[in-house]
């Protein structure tokens, strides 16, 4: 799940204060790789190895972080609207001067989960922001057969939100529709919809083809016309402040050390087995006590096909 032509949404991590919490999608990795997530936390995660801070128990790129105040992202669509709404609430509660950032494709405003989020944020006065990344499709289907009305914008001003949409791809915009955004969550108690107008460059995923629903003409049109990267970087050119010996040098050095976080991550042991059965219960009940013994008898019963070697501890503590 990459964000190919979104990069700009980065301005909307440097807007926010650490302590505020994020509920992402999965095109937000840029906000967690903002405030310290290494690219070693991210391998380690898609490899679900011993290093996993969430042990092998999610899908690949579904990161989160306790630490950096990021909520662990989930495949359902839409889910993290309502629970964002939520959050946001308990956070005005407890009197903390922080809010909720929440985002979301356009498609997921088409789940009844957005508008009972965006309901609660509006009447309860939660200190929420809606980010919208409206890239333009919805995996497969274009925005033109997603809505009739204008955009996902006009919906907040339906609820009473007060309701921004920017130029996504300009980095400098999104970070001062956010500032705005958060002065008015955080001091007014007041849930804002913050509309990003973007392009999705890339496939939905790495197993999508989207040639399959677009033409590479039309894509190639957006690369070139209105490219989040090159317009920032012909910025700071323009400010003598980078150069196309930086660029060049920035992108071999960083490439190495993508290429050698990853190299680490696969050669790690996969995660304890007795992981399996942590974490959910303070003393675990006797039908996962249960669970655990019968997989140690199968297990001492079918040494062969438990390949315990590549598991952390090798099944010694289970």
């Amino acid at each position: 799940m990459t964000n190919y032509g979104e990069e700009a949404y980065i301005g909307s991590a440097a807007a926010l204060d650490s302590q505020d919490v994020i509920y992402g999608q999965y095109r937000e990795s840029g906000v967690l790789l903002y405030r310290g997530f290494t690219l070693d936390n991210f391998m380690n995660q898609c490899y679900s190895n011993e290093n996993d801070i969430g042990k092998g128990r999610q899908m690949p790129i579904h990161y989160g972080s306790k630490e950096l105040n990021f909520q662990t992202i989930s495949s359902p669509v839409a889910t993290q609207l309502p629970q964002a709404s939520g959050a946001a609430y308990a956070l005005k509660r407890s009197g903390k001067k922080n809010c909720i950032m929440c985002y979301f494709g356009e498609g997921a405003a088409s789940e009844g989960d957005f508008h009972s989020a965006l309901n609660v944020a509006a009447t309860m006065k939660c200190p929420v922001i809606f980010f919208c990344r409206n890239n333009g499709f919805a995996i497969s289907t274009p925005t033109l057969e997603q809505y009739k009305g204008d955009g996902i914008a006009s919906r907040g001003i339906g609820y009473g939100i007060d309701t921004i949409r920017v130029d996504g791809n300009d980095v400098w915009a999104v970070y001062n529709a956010t500032k705005a955004a958060r002065q008015l969550s955080v001091e007014e108690h007041r849930p804002v919809l913050l509309e990003s107008m973007t392009y999705r460059v890339s496939h939905h995923s790495t197993s999508d083809d989207s040639f399959a629903y677009r033409s590479k003409k039309e894509v190639e049109y957006w690369k070139q016309l209105d490219n989040p990267i090159v317009r920032f970087r012909k910025w700071l050119e323009d400010k003598n402040w980078w150069s196309e010996h930086e660029e060049n040098s920035f992108r071999t050095s960083i490439r190495k050390e993508v290429l050698n976080a990853f190299s680490k991550a696969e050669k790690l042991l996969k995660p304890s087995i007795t992981d399996l059965f942590n974490d959910v219960y303070d003393h675990p009940p006797q039908n996962i006590i249960d669970q655990r013994q019968k997989l140690k008898t199968l297990i001492e019963r079918y040494p062969e096909n438990y390949p315990l070697k590549n598991f952390k501890n090798e099944g010694k503590d289970l």
